[in-house]
């Protein structure tokens, strides 16, 4: 699995992000999660500030604008710490008109391909969001986010050297507990004999991947346009010919056909987070909504 492999090497190496303007040292991460894990790395340094842009309830950002609070984050940025991937396409020209450094939280991640499985059979994931060639939820493997948080760890060696041991000494703290989450949420799941998911997000495959479960279809339903009649039956029957216990929503998104389908067959209804929003700092609350997806799991397929 390519997120042992990260946590086996721990820190990874990014490109310089460039001298920020230090009369405001203020770190801008893009999304919540970038924002835990940036904020967890520069735990005890207070000459900088590390705020997040966008921090609200959604279920992911594909038609997110930016508000002004959003734009008065980047705008004050001294460094922004994007998740890559194509995830904030909507704020590039934003980010470009601030002028400030950028570091591409992605660097040293294995990429899912969004059309193909490990065989390279093609799925029929992801039926309404364009992001590209792959998917930018990177997250969603706590693996992934340990290499995530380790070029963190040196963007901001670079940036701000001064506090370099810090930052490293905290990465490889996060790094530590997020390998640990990995290993502990295999462990939890591994009697589970029914491991096919329906989720009604397409942004869950880091994390099927992550904890060895199969995402047997990802439906993104959006508020007021609904699963269609066709694909409603065509849902009823993979339940019952696959005898799926439980569906999973997103916890900021539409579930409607979730509960239509729990009307319709009976199965069970449960809902996810795509860790898009939060309170607090440091890595705490990431660990925290992934453990309550872990326990949701477990709870819904046992």
């Amino acid at each position: 699995m390519a997120g042992l492999a990260a946590c086996a090497l721990l820190l990874t190496s990014c490109a310089p992000a460039g001298e920020g303007k230090q009369d405001l040292p203020t770190v801008a991460a893009t999304t919540w999660p970038v924002y835990c894990f940036a904020s967890a790395v520069a735990e005890g340094v207070e000459e900088i500030r590390v705020v997040p842009v966008v921090n609200q309830p959604m279920s992911c950002l594909h038609d997110y604008t930016l508000s002004i609070r959003d734009m008065k984050a980047l705008d004050g940025a001294d460094l922004i710490l994007e998740n890559g991937v194509e995830m904030e396409d909507f704020m590039a020209d934003a980010v470009a008109a601030s002028r400030t450094p950028v570091v591409d939280c992605s660097a040293g991640v294995e990429l899912r391909h969004l059309d193909e499985d490990e065989e390279g059979h093609v799925h029929e994931e992801h039926e309404s969001h364009d992001h590209g060639e792959y998917d930018p939820h990177i997250w969603m493997d706590p693996e992934r986010a340990a290499v995530m948080t380790g070029t963190i760890a040196q963007a901001l060696a670079q940036w701000d050297p001064d506090h370099a041991e810090t930052y490293y000494t905290n990465a490889q703290a996060a790094q530590e507990k997020l390998c640990a989450l990995a290993e502990e949420g295999r462990e939890t799941l591994s009697g589970l004999t029914n491991r096919e998911l329906i989720t009604f997000h397409d942004g869950f495959g880091y994390f099927a991947e992550a904890f060895d479960l199969h995402i047997l279809k990802a439906i993104e339903e959006e508020e007021g346009s609904e699963t269609s009649a066709r694909e409603f039956k065509e849902l009823v029957e993979l339940i019952r010919a696959e005898e799926i216990p439980a569906v999973f929503t997103e916890v900021n998104g539409s579930d409607a056909t979730a509960r239509a389908l729990s009307r319709e067959t009976g199965v069970t209804s449960a809902p996810l987070t795509m860790i898009m929003s939060g309170e607090g700092s440091g890595l705490d609350p990431y660990l925290e909504a992934m453990e309550s997806n872990l326990e949701t799991i477990l709870e819904a397929l046992a």
